[in-house]
């Protein structure tokens, strides 16, 4: 389980990863649709998440859902 936290990443990182805008990114980790945790003002986000994320998205597509 602590390997999931092993590699932790900026918002700006994840807008990159996603190819979106900030404000899609924000509203993606304030609706916990990528898993996040949010100390103070400082976003701590797994990068196994946001390909978790990634690839949920792709099935979705894939199934029509």
């Amino acid at each position: 389980m602590f390997d999931y936290y092993d590699t932790l990443i900026t918002p700006e990182e994840v807008a990159d990863m996603l190819s979106c805008g900030m404000n899609t990114t924000y509203k993606l980790l304030k609706t916990g649709k990528i898993k996040a945790m949010r100390i103070g003002r400082v976003w701590k986000i797994p990068k196994r998440a946001v390909q978790e994320y990634i690839m949920q998205e792709a099935h979705m597509k894939a199934t029509g859902w």
